[in-house]
């Protein structure tokens, strides 16, 4: 089963950078390369200078974590920088309660996790579309981004 995480973290080769990053553009808006991403769609991107970024989509932050695509392999050997990055722990227990997430697809959040309450929704894990998911985070971080930590907000979801 840990292989089966690592691989399918490893794996983006059929997934299309400029979609996910769409609704990011407002935060990073220089020309990436999807390198890797995680069970809960947080992606790995490689920015023109080489050097890896780590964009959690959940709480909205982008991190420098290698000057260079080879280093994050070599750094990901690491338990616990996998512990961190790929949340291999949170991952097992996800993938052991039944979400199984395919190529396109990741563990999302009925209430997202940049919510305090997030914690307090029973069963808030499902298996999302990749593509939905990162793009309606990215829009939710946009719209919240010049508030300050504990803002009240109220969601209002329109089709």
């Amino acid at each position: 089963m840990a292989d089966d995480l690592l691989d399918q973290a490893i794996s983006v080769d059929t997934l299309n950078v400029e979609q996910h990053l769409a609704d990011w553009r407002w935060f990073c808006p220089e020309a990436h390369s999807l390198i890797a991403r995680n069970l809960f769609g947080d992606l790995f991107l490689l920015n023109a200078e080489g050097k890896v970024l780590w964009l959690q989509v959940g709480t909205g932050e982008l991190t420098e974590i290698a000057t260079s695509q080879s280093q994050f392999h070599e750094l990901l050997k690491q338990e616990e920088n996998r512990g961190e990055w790929l949340a291999e722990a949170e991952a097992r227990a996800a993938w052991e309660r039944g979400l199984r997430p395919g190529v396109a697809q990741c563990v999302g959040f009925k209430i997202p996790i940049v919510f305090s309450q997030s914690g307090d929704v029973q069963d808030n894990a499902y298996v999302a579309d990749l593509y939905e998911q990162v793009s309606f985070l990215g829009d939710i971080h946009r719209q919240i981004a010049s508030l300050p930590d504990g803002s009240k907000v109220r969601l209002r979801i329109l089709k």
